[in-house]
């Protein structure tokens, strides 16, 4: 019984949860996809650039252009790195609900593949997840997109 399980698990982890985070809110989305990152799957999210942020649009671009603005005082080269991308974005939002310094939060963190639109690879994948509990429950007007965002702040992509 025990083999079968492990066999169910190795097909499962070779074969990444493909996330659709259009219309979902970004921290819930994040969320869900850090826990199934620590449980051992692996995932893909695709429409990174369509997930939502909620809050006042000009609030929310003001807050990450004051974001920008921290950088070490030296040298700016030194970092804080701050992404500009939507797909880096989500990115660094899962890392910060995943565990850095333990062997498992690593290994976890590497599981993830976050892409901005639909990859041809996945085009003709039929079990694309979308969670119903991370949707957006109020018009598309109390939002912004992460897309959005990323373009205010310098993203020079679509």
């Amino acid at each position: 019984m025990d083999k079968s399980k492990n066999s169910n698990t190795v097909s499962n982890i070779n074969k990444p949860i493909i996330v659709d985070a259009s219309n979902c809110i970004a921290g819930r989305i994040c969320s869900i996809v850090s826990k199934l990152l620590i449980q051992g799957n692996r995932i893909a999210i695709i429409n990174s650039e369509r997930a939502m942020l909620s809050g006042n649009r000009y609030k929310t671009i003001e807050e990450y252009k004051k974001y920008l603005e921290v950088s070490s005082v030296t040298n700016p080269i030194h970092g804080p790195y701050h992404p500009r991308r939507p797909d880096r974005i989500l990115t660094k939002m899962v890392r910060g609900m995943v565990s850095r310094r333990k062997p498992s939060g690593i290994l976890a963190f590497k599981r993830l593949r976050v892409y901005i639109g639909m990859p041809t690879e996945f085009q003709s994948s039929k079990e694309i997840k979308i969670f119903d509990d991370a949707k957006i429950t109020k018009s598309e007007s109390y939002y912004i997109t992460i897309g959005d965002v990323a373009k205010q702040i310098g993203w020079k992509g679509e």
